[in-house]
């Protein structure tokens, strides 16, 4: 068994040198840390990035082969609120003009959840609204005023048209 006087300068010994050893190393550590952890975090978004929401609305556009008219027009956008969609990359709407603009394209519940995603935004398991909105693209109601139906039952909020 080692002495008590043994045991005390151990403890001095790890003591110092601890300090000694964090102390020494810390500054450089933490300004190298810094500039790593910046280039892991740049690393992090360019490798995980995905497209901007106008991006993925104007590939499914494409891909339905609609017009940017038709689609504006149907899901009750005017041309300007469309335009800022188009042309501006910082823009940030709505989920219910993201919602719209999924009926409007008639998107599968799959698909709408991919551009709803590339905007923020998603569908919950346990939210009324967010659950008539599955339904409705489940069912493939895509037209707006049964949407809005749907929606008014329960009580709810309409898309962007009010119901007639």
């Amino acid at each position: 068994m080692l002495e008590k006087q043994l045991l005390k300068e151990l403890q001095e010994y790890v003591n110092i040198h601890l300090t000694t050893f964090i102390y020494d190393i810390s500054e450089p550590e933490i300004n190298y840390s810094e500039n790593q952890y910046h280039m892991e975090i740049e690393d992090f978004i360019k490798n995980k990035r995905k497209q901007t929401f106008a991006q993925v609305l104007f590939t499914f556009i494409d891909k339905k082969g609609y017009s940017d008219a038709e689609i504006y027009k149907k899901a009750g956008l005017d041309r300007r609120h469309f335009s800022k969609i188009r042309s501006n990359p910082e823009y940030r709407l709505g989920k219910n003009t993201a919602i719209a603009l999924a009926f409007a394209l008639e998107l599968t519940k799959k698909e709408a959840e991919k551009l709803l995603s590339s905007a923020g935004f998603s569908l919950s398991d346990n939210d009324t609204f967010d659950l008539v909105i599955q339904f409705c693209l489940e069912k493939k109601i895509y037209d707006l005023h049964d949407v809005n139906q749907a929606l008014n039952y329960f009580s709810l909020k309409p898309l962007l048209r009010v119901i007639e």
